[in-house]
């Protein structure tokens, strides 16, 4: 998923993404401790997905304060 892409969400689906990133990240890294997962660079993609999530959230929340001052 592209930047451009995260900030297009609003705010409830974007953190419905990020939480079912999370549980995907989640059973892969179980299934990687079992041996199961075959394809690695997913894991790497979806741990990029999250922080680019986290990034633009955190822009948001901090646009948000700079205006209330």
């Amino acid at each position: 998923m592209k930047a451009s892409d995260v900030r297009n969400l609003s705010g409830d689906s974007l953190q419905a993404k990020l939480n079912d990133s999370r549980e995907e990240l989640m059973k892969m890294r179980f299934q990687q401790a079992t041996g199961e997962l075959t394809d690695f660079t997913r894991l790497r993609a979806v741990r990029r997905d999250i922080a680019r999530m986290l990034t633009i959230l955190h822009e948001r929340m901090q646009a948000t304060e700079e205006g209330e001052k």
